[in-house]
């Protein structure tokens, strides 16, 4: 969420640049020493004085009384009018800048010397590192050997420029009139309603898909087990944790899936972090797609592999990578998801096989939306393409969404998971799944074999809703055959006041938006389950379309 960079907007003023250039007041705890050269455009004094002159005129002080190392919020400057001011400052600098550096950079010294370091070209002075405009080789304020000079924005959490970031940004929302969207508590199980302030809305933001979790039979397993075996397992699974339910869910998951074996962790985003931070090296090249989820990213980063970003479900861009690296480097990754999680699109799995196989790589398809939601039986991508799961050499997938659990999985052949199994840290070095975790995924397994018509019915439902809404004009973006489908909206901000205007009419949706989208394409993410109704759906899109169609309207006349 980037609610700032999308109200440059609110900027009013313009300032003279020529005049303010030439600046030369000296505030309180400001010093000529900063100074650059003639040459530079932009020295640290000028930018200090432009930055001490703004403050003051918004207060109504003399610039005398402004002090450059007290902080933005200090001042009682809000998030509107840190927008303002970074607005303004643009102009000053005849430069775009991210309006959050107000929070990044709290204070006027630290903000005029990072932009000055901005400004200035690189000299043979500079490749050692050395500190310079008052500046570390990091873009901080450089400091004396003295500990007393350390800032207090690298020592003190409620300082570091990321938290005050964050602060603003939530400001951001109250000051616009809105209510925080997130963490809403959700006061009983979440299928096709919730409950939260204990009033019932339709829901849409659970990815409980073929209605697992609350299932009697799940849940009396996940009982039953806890009476067996307790709470925890105590221990890593290498050690003395392992219990015969976990052996019951990992055969039961290869035999689903069609591969060898399998491994399960007690965790969807670190069985990615793990399993490909461990795999992979230095050595090594990672290609996935442009939109891959975050775990898979810090399992890259994790890794020290080179990562290379193919643009989204584009095989013949990652042919091109392939056939131009893959000599460079000895084992190559490519990485791929079997429903993208905030798209709901479906990669052309035999293409990405096919590259597999020519170029001699390694491929991994993340599941954690496409099993027990694809394909006839829930087998997931693998089964909705017919492909040789033996084709895949690392079949992944989570069990908190069509498994009513916590935890993921790896399957494949069965040195793999023999190998991951005596040596992943996040598998070693970690206690194994809980008995009813455990037990909640393998019942869901079983129960969804014995009901594969949970999967027709899901399918049915998400179809009626795409159609629905597409008919209704709405933007859908990419998805396509998945129960994952976004409504793009635009800006984060306007997200957020649709998703309200239908949480007051029933509806309970998350907006999402950037970081974990790209800017500019925030969204209402709707998880559509099998245990929706049609009825629900159909009101669900008419309610839809008329809050859209205010919305619109609303904007277009403030315009």
């Amino acid at each position: 969420m980037k609610l700032l960079n999308q109200l440059n907007q609110l900027s009013q003023q313009n300032i003279n640049k020529k005049a303010t250039k030439s600046a030369t007041l000296v505030p309180k705890g400001a010093s000529k020493s900063t100074a650059q050269s003639p040459d530079d455009v932009y020295d640290a004094t000028a930018i200090t004085s432009w930055l001490v002159t703004q403050l003051a005129e918004r207060l109504d002080l003399p610039v005398e009384e402004i002090e450059i190392h007290k902080d933005f919020t200090e001042y009682g400057l809000n998030s509107i009018e840190a927008v303002n001011l970074s607005g303004n400052l643009e102009n000053f600098l005849g430069r775009r800048l991210d309006p959050t550096l107000l929070w990044d950079y709290p204070n006027i010294q630290a903000l005029a010397l990072y932009l000055a370091n901005q400004d200035r070209p690189q000299t043979p002075d500079d490749t050692n590192g050395a500190a310079t405009n008052g500046l570390m080789a990091n873009g901080a304020p450089s400091m004396d050997e003295s500990s007393d000079d350390v800032p207090e924005q690298y020592y003190r959490f409620d300082r570091f420029p990321e938290y005050r970031k964050l602060k603003g940004q939530l400001e951001q929302i109250t000051q616009l009139g809105l209510r925080n969207p997130y963490f809403n508590v959700q006061e009983r199980v979440c299928n096709d309603t919730t409950v939260i302030g204990g009033r019932e809305l339709i829901n849409y933001s659970s990815y409980n898909y073929v209605g697992m979790s609350g299932d009697p039979m799940v849940s009396q397993a996940a009982k039953e087990a806890i009476d067996r075996y307790g709470t925890s397992v105590s221990a890593s699974r290498i050690a003395s944790g392992e219990k015969p339910l976990h052996r019951e869910l990992e055969k039961a998951v290869a035999e689903f899936v069609g591969a060898e074996d399998s491994i399960v962790y007690i965790g969807g985003h670190s069985t990615n972090v793990s399993t490909i931070g461990h795999l992979f090296g230095k050595n090594d090249l990672i290609v996935h797609d442009s939109l891959s989820h975050n775990s898979i990213m810090q399992g890259c980063i994790l890794s020290g592999a080179t990562a290379i970003a193919f643009p989204h479900n584009d095989y013949v861009a990652l042919e091109s990578i392939l056939g131009d690296r893959r000599h460079r480097y000895n084992r190559v990754l490519i990485v791929i998801e079997g429903v993208y999680s905030t798209d709901g699109d479906i990669p052309e799995l035999p293409k990405f096989i096919e590259l597999n196989k020519r170029y001699k790589t390694l491929l991994m398809v993340d599941e954690a939306h496409s099993i027990g939601v694809l394909g006839k039986h829930g087998r997931g991508i693998g089964e909705m393409f017919g492909v040789n799961p033996a084709d895949v050499d690392l079949w992944m997938g989570t069990f908190s969404k069509s498994f009513a659990s916590c935890g993921g999985y790896i399957a494949g052949c069965k040195e793999l998971v023999e190998y991951l199994k005596y040596t992943a840290p996040g598998f070693v070095y970690s206690v194994g799944m809980s008995p009813a975790n455990t037990a909640a995924a393998l019942a869901s397994l079983q129960v969804l074999q014995a009901e594969p018509q949970r999967v027709a019915i899901l399918q049915q439902r998400a179809k009626l809703f795409l159609d629905l809404a597409r008919q209704r004009g709405l933007n859908t973006g990419m998805s396509a055959g998945s129960p994952v489908i976004p409504i793009i909206v635009g800006e984060t901000y306007k997200c957020i006041k649709l998703s309200q205007a239908l949480f007051d009419r029933g509806i309970n949706v998350q907006p999402l938006g950037a970081p974990s989208v790209p800017e500019g394409t925030a969204r209402l993410r709707f998880f559509v389950t099998s245990t929706h109704t049609e009825e629900q759906i159909r009101s669900t899109v008419d309610i839809l379309a008329q809050e859209w169609a205010k919305l619109e309207t609303a904007d277009a006349m403030s315009a």
